[in-house]
């Protein structure tokens, strides 16, 4: 493989040039290949020794890339913590180009943009390692996300609270169209804009779509249905986004910029780790509530396209709008009766909805719980439910299946980080084949099925890495 074999597709820069800034990654003076995804390079149709060498480390540091490639940099609006900023976009980012699978080839740390706002444009390796391990995490879960390529060391130091080695993150994403997409396009009052948006979104993520009688109102429930589903998934792994502001809501339905997130450990509906959320505004418990929130947005600019009277207009997408919390706990409660090996025609859901509440007040390891209740370890308190939960005949064996093992826990993600930083990146490594099969025990792998002690768990916080 050469770079001049490789295809990328330069679709999204050629048919929104509004919606796109032409840019050129910066180049880093030292570039060296930290983590490399095999797996999915393969599946990319990569070669991963080629990716090893200089010209492969071009293509993931964006310096060398094919002459179909026009990498830029996306322009998007989105609500950042409730506030509406009308032109965000990839400040520190760029768009390489489409695969022939379609699938997005995106850089995070690549340099500086037009869309910068006063930020350098750098990223650090611990943040960039941090969306590597999470992102794959969630992947080995079944939950739809973006995945990560590989992490690059750009030799370069990049100043936050101190200095810190630079990286580059290569990402892939069925693409990269936001809530926060169209209401960029729907704040420039281009109709025909917004209306070309919303047919590449059909065409690339809810084609079924395009035969509906009504293809916009059609594409806002298909985006209410994978946004539900997904959150479902969140909850019930017990991951906490951190910041789901609407330019991090994707039309794909898959999770995206892996910042100040993590997993909880001890249960709590009030969760919080990121340090810009003193508010609580996107805390565990609130994800499903902001959700609706966010599709309540996307609403907003498909109103134009919906109908011409603004009434009827609003009147069908507050109704396709009342089918998201009805569909996010179908799948929630789904996602629970598989954790609790209960058959699909169980119906007995106050057995289900009342387990959080309990949950809460043992203050219960989110993941070791299930686990543990598989394999017949009660934990006080539970006996009254847990002689309910018997009842029903439970598939224990099942629940092994649907239940993990391991997950990133925050103590071992930020020890994998701090090791990284220092240039040994063995325990991102070892981390990420523990949480690579998340599901099946293994010997030698104990202390990453282990919560973090109270002491570590009481002060952590999560950053954005900006």
């Amino acid at each position: 493989m050469t770079t001049s074999t490789l295809s990328l597709g330069n679709r999204f820069a050629t048919e929104f040039p509004e919606l796109a800034i032409s840019w050129q990654a910066q180049n880093p003076p030292q570039p060296s290949l930290l983590l490399l995804n095999e797996p999915l390079a393969h599946e990319l149709g990569l070669d991963p020794d080629w990716l090893r060498s200089p010209a492969g480390i071009g293509l993931l540091t964006g310096t060398t890339l094919p002459a179909s490639a026009t990498p830029v940099a996306q322009v998007y609006a989105g609500h950042q913590f409730g506030g509406l900023q009308p032109r965000l976009g990839d400040g520190r980012a760029l768009l390489l180009g489409e695969f022939e699978d379609g699938r997005d080839l995106h850089l995070k740390g690549s340099g500086r943009t037009p869309l910068a706002r006063g930020g350098d444009g750098l990223a650090a390796i611990g943040p960039m390692v941090r969306e590597y391990v999470i992102s794959e995490a969630m992947h080995a879960l079944g939950i739809p996300t973006t995945r990560s390529l590989a992490v690059v060391a750009t030799g370069a130091t990049v100043h936050r609270e101190t200095p810190l080695p630079g990286a580059v993150l290569a990402r892939v994403a069925a693409s990269h169209l936001r809530v926060g997409s169209f209401q960029y396009a729907a704040g420039t009052g281009d109709k025909a804009l917004l209306r070309r948006l919303a047919d590449h979104a059909i065409a690339r993520h809810h084609p079924g779509c395009a035969q509906a009688d009504n293809p916009y109102l059609a594409l806002f429930d298909a985006v209410i249905s994978v946004q539900a589903e997904l959150v479902a998934r969140w909850m019930l792994v017990g991951f906490i986004h951190g910041v789901m502001n609407t330019d991090n809501v994707t039309i794909s339905g898959e999770t995206i910029d892996y910042g100040p997130c993590a997993f909880m450990d001890t249960f709590d509906p009030a969760t919080v780790f990121s340090s810009i959320d003193s508010w609580g505004r996107y805390a565990y418990g609130n994800q499903p509530a902001i959700t609706g929130w966010n599709l309540a947005r996307f609403a907003e600019t498909l109103l134009p396209l919906i109908d011409d009277d603004a009434d009827t207009a609003i009147e069908l997408a507050t109704a396709a709008l009342g089918a998201f919390a009805p569909r996010y706990q179908t799948a929630w409660r789904a996602g629970m009766r598989a954790k609790l090996g209960l058959a699909q025609g169980f119906t007995d859901d106050a057995l289900i909805d009342e387990l959080p509440a309990l949950m809460a007040e043992h203050r219960t390891d989110h993941t070791s719980f299930f686990r543990a209740l598989a394999h017949g370890d009660m934990p006080l308190g539970f006996m009254a439910w847990v002689k309910r939960w018997r009842t029903h005949s439970p598939d224990t064996a099942a629940m092994d299946a649907a239940n993990p093992v391991y997950i990133p826990r925050n103590h071992l993600v930020e020890e994998a980080l701090a090791a990284a930083t220092a240039g040994d990146v063995g325990p991102a490594r070892t981390l990420l084949d523990a949480i690579g099969d998340p599901f099946t025990e293994r010997p030698g792998l104990q202390r990453y099925a282990l919560p973090a002690s109270e002491d570590f768990a009481a002060g952590y916080r999560t950053f954005c890495g900006t």
